[in-house]
C-alpha cells in the first residue's frame, strides 16, 4: 500500500511537472533576412550611393531585375521562441545610381 502511495504521488507530480510551465520544451528563434538595425536605417539618406547603403545595412535580400537593379528591399523576419514575431521591411529605389526613395515597414 506504501509503494502504491508512492508511485501515485509520484507520477502525480510528473503529470503536474508536465502540466506547468516548468517542463516546457525550448524553442529557438527564428531569424531570417537581414537584421535591420534601428540606428542604421536612421542614418539612410536621399543621394546615397548603392556602396554606401550596402556599407550600412549589407546586400539586399531583394533586387528587381526587370528594372535594372534601381529598387532594392531589406526584408528582416523574427520569430522567437515564445511566439512573438517582429517583421521589419525596408524598400530603397534608386535613380541615376543615387538613393531616390525610401520606404519602411514596421510589423509586430
Amino acid at each position: 500500500m506504501a509503494r502504491l502511495i508512492l508511485y501515485s504521488t509520484l507520477v502525480f507530480g510528473l503529470l503536474h511537472g508536465c502540466g506547468s510551465n516548468l517542463l516546457t520544451v525550448h524553442r529557438l528563434d527564428i531569424q531570417q533576412g537581414n537584421a535591420l538595425e534601428e540606428e542604421r536605417v536612421e542614418q539612410l539618406r536621399r543621394g546615397m550611393t548603392p556602396a554606401q547603403v550596402r556599407f550600412l545595412l549589407g546586400e539586399p535580400l531583394l533586387q528587381d531585375p526587370f528594372h535594372g537593379g534601381e529598387r532594392w528591399d531589406y526584408v528582416y523576419y523574427l520569430k522567437r521562441g515564445d511566439g512573438q514575431t517582429q517583421r521589419r521591411r525596408v524598400t530603397l529605389q534608386f535613380q541615376d545610381g543615387r538613393v531616390e526613395a525610401i520606404r519602411g515597414l514596421e510589423e509586430g
